[in-house]
């Protein structure tokens, strides 16, 4: 769950619907790093309301699934596939210090 409050009823003007959430996150999956967030919302093949885009912008970026290098470039960070095969590894495994 999402511990940011700004995502509440009250908070979002316009909430966005599936297709344009994965539409977004597709085309910075394609492109990351390539654009800064105002561009990247500029160059969307689909066009919707800034409000509407900072909603799934921050939904993305509170999930962990994007992340903003120091020059302002998103980037895709989730990598699920990558996450199971490092944590399969017993070598990489939480270990207890004394």
């Amino acid at each position: 769950m999402l511990k940011n409050l700004r995502f509440r009823r009250e908070n979002v003007l316009r909430f966005p619907r599936l297709d344009t959430v994965l539409m977004v996150e597709e085309f910075i999956l394609e492109h990351g790093g390539e654009f800064k967030k105002r561009s990247l919302w500029e160059a969307l093949p689909k066009k919707m309301m800034y409000q509407t885009f900072c909603v799934i912008f921050d939904y993305l970026s509170e999930s962990g699934k994007i992340a903003v290098d120091s020059a302002g470039h998103i980037c895709w960070i989730w990598d699920p596939e990558g996450v199971k095969y490092f944590l399969s590894k017993p070598e990489l495994g939480w270990r207890k210090f004394k």
